[in-house]
């Protein structure tokens, strides 16, 4: 009998793997429909869509595995990193995608309201938040919209050895920031970022990937704390935080 495990599950949605097949159950049926629509449009290798009955979609599992996970050392080689900026890169250069991503003012706005909600509720420090909302500045300018995955965590792009088999779970793609995703990649693994920043082969403006690592931090923290996650782990959310101060 085939095993069935249980990848990440929340309220918004839940994976399950049963041998070579994930079953993906998301009650927002938008995001399905972007993710099956960005999947088939970007050039870099994606998971086979196997058939789709809402709210499952099955999807056929990649070959090799994760580049690394938040919170633990990445066994990757720096050609498998360099392998995985070329191939941001590449998504980056394709034609966009119709469906607009988020604006500056709405980042900013939400970026607000999480920093009030981290002090008011004695989640983190006042001079932590603060620090990290200056880091923050640098990420918050005008950006020439490129194909964002826009979810590009490093546990969602798949190596074999030092080549990209496959990048997962686009339900955030859209049209956004580039150094969004170079940042989302290389959260919590900031040795990596040369490796990333080499096979990307552009310039990359560091203080705005750092600018980034702020942001995202900042407002991940209150949506993983209500759904069962702990960004106050060695290597994650509140580390990326402190690496700052």
């Amino acid at each position: 009998m085939t095993e069935v495990r249980v990848v990440v599950a929340h309220r918004e949605r839940a994976t399950l793997r049963a041998g070579d097949v994930f079953l993906k159950i998301d009650a927002d049926q938008a995001r399905t429909d972007v993710e099956v629509e960005a999947m088939g449009m970007a050039p870099v290798p994606t998971p086979e869509v196997l058939w789709r009955k809402p709210p499952v979609l099955a999807l056929a599992a990649l070959p090799g595995r994760a580049l690394g996970r938040l919170g633990e050392p990445s066994t990757a080689s720096s050609a498998a990193w360099a392998a995985a900026g070329a191939a941001v890169r590449k998504l980056h250069e394709a034609p966009l995608p119709p469906w607009p991503g988020r604006s500056l003012d709405e980042v900013a706005s939400q970026l607000d309201v999480e920093c009030e909600w981290l002090v008011a509720n004695g989640v983190l420090p006042a001079d932590l938040v603060t620090r990290n909302r200056e880091v923050a500045e640098a990420a918050l300018r005008p950006w020439t919209p490129v194909f964002t995955h826009g979810d590009l965590q490093v546990s969602h792009v798949f190596v074999d050895g030092d080549e990209v088999t496959g990048v997962i779970d686009w339900s955030e793609a859209g049209r956004g920031d580039a150094l969004y995703d170079l940042a989302t990649l290389t959260l919590g693994h900031e040795e990596h970022l040369d490796d990333v920043v080499a096979g990307y082969e552009a310039d990359v403006d560091l203080d705005v990937i750092h600018g980034w690592w702020s942001l995202r931090s900042l407002l991940a923290i209150r949506w993983l704390t209500e759904h069962g996650f702990d960004p106050t782990l060695p290597g994650c959310e509140v580390d990326v935080l402190r690496a700052r101060m």
